[in-house]
């Protein structure tokens, strides 16, 4: 019987001395071995003969299938598995399988709960002690990895990964329903919730469901109150990224969304889609009460409220009442005198858009408003209404 060699401080048994003596040095955080350039320590030489290779750039062992190069051995099995789709580890809780080990012994922290690893800053826990590592760079700011195309760094390779698709154009993953590509896995997985009609992310405050785990995150905001994002300029904070984005284009005028009919620009794509209605003169909302038609949801609403005589919105100074929170803030410049739209001809001032716009006719001559009889034109629509009294006979054409 061969003899066993017994770890005091584990109990783990092993068959020669010399294993054992090695494998005391985990216990012990020993580590005999360090790299000349960087310093780091490493229990094993064959260790620091792979780590050296990671600044020499040297790469032995490739792949048969793709040509990949590796620094190990291992790393060339693990990649293999990926071409033979082979996992060998397996959750013993619920049965999924694992191609790599590193990656079953985090999801068994999935079932466990365990978080080890915390940051000294904030306090937050984390599985891996990569995953520390990585989340430390949210505090120090430090972006390691840059693009060699166009320099822009990033704190993570994952992210550089996918900026670098970005100069590519490469869309790797396609939807197998309607063909379309995709740079990321995660964003066609995303993607296929859209034919699906899945949503598995529920509220648990309102019991209002989502597509995506982004959206129900930035939705529990609302709830919450949290505002993560703040504008640098003006120091208005928004719930998410998003938003905040589309906020600096007040600022700095921006206007990427294009209508391919008339090549008017906006700043939101939503308003982009609103104002190809204007083309298409679709009108997908209709009232339940008179059948009348709107090409946006919202004017729909506050039409409704012409039905039911309901002004949620009332004026702090009169006490009048509006059926929409726009109509009562161009109602509070009645208050304040307030004329935030000018021309950029005379300097005038106005209180609304339309006044503004009717206001430039004074400068560019036309006039938009013909009359069907005599076809005489006018700048303003009160005019061509008084005019039409002329036809009539209710006001003497000298009159006029």
């Amino acid at each position: 019987m061969d003899e066993s060699y017994d770890c005091k401080i584990c109990g783990k048994d092993f068959t020669k001395p010399n294993v054992l003596k090695y494998h005391m040095l985990k216990h012990t955080d020993e580590k005999p071995y360090t790299c000349e350039v960087c310093e780091k320590g490493f229990i094993w030489t064959s260790n620091l003969k792979m780590h050296m290779r990671t600044h020499t750039g040297e790469k032995p062992y490739s792949c048969t299938i793709c040509g990949k190069d590796f620094t190990s051995t291992s790393d060339l099995n693990k990649h293999m598995r990926t071409h033979t789709g082979e996992k060998p580890y397996a959750c013993e809780i619920c049965g999924k399988d694992f191609a790599i080990h590193g990656s079953l012994k985090s999801h068994i922290q999935t079932h466990t709960g365990e978080k080890p690893y915390t940051c000294q800053i904030c306090g937050k826990g984390f599985a891996l002690t990569s995953y520390l590592k990585k989340h430390g760079r949210t505090h120090t700011g430090d972006k390691p990895y840059a693009c060699e195309i166009c320099g822009k760094n990033f704190a993570w390779t994952c992210d550089l990964k996918k900026h670098i698709q970005t100069h590519t154009g490469k869309k790797p993953h396609a939807c197998e329903i309607c063909g379309k590509g995709f740079a990321r896995r995660q964003h066609l997985k995303s993607h296929l919730l859209t034919h699906t009609g899945e949503k598995p992310y529920s509220c648990k405050i309102c019991r209002k469901n989502f597509a995506w785990a982004s959206c129900w995150k930035n939705h529990m905001r609302t709830h919450t109150g949290e505002k993560i994002c703040a504008c640098k300029i003006c120091g208005k904070s928004f719930v998410c990224m998003g938003d905040l984005k589309r906020h600096m284009r007040t600022h700095t005028g921006e206007k990427p969304h294009a209508c391919k009919l008339c090549g008017k620009d906006f700043a939101r794509k939503s308003r982009l889609k609103c104002h190809m209605q204007t083309h298409t003169g679709e009108k997908p909302h209709a009232c339940e009460i008179c059948g009348k038609e709107f090409a946006r949801l919202q004017y729909l609403k506050r039409h409704i409220q012409s039905h039911t005589g309901r002004k949620p919105y009332l004026c702090k100074i009169c006490g009048k009442g509006f059926t929409s929170t726009s109509d009562l803030k161009k109602h509070m410049r009645t208050h304040t005198g307030e004329r935030p739209y000018t021309c950029k001809i005379c300097e005038k001032a106005f209180a609304w858009p339309n006044t503004l716009k009717c206001h430039m006719r004074t400068h560019t001559g036309e006039r938009p408003h013909t009359c069907e009889i005599c076809e005489k034109a006018f700048a303003w629509p009160k005019n061509l209404k008084r005019h039409m009294k002329t036809h009539t006979g209710e006001i003497r054409g000298k009159d006029f």
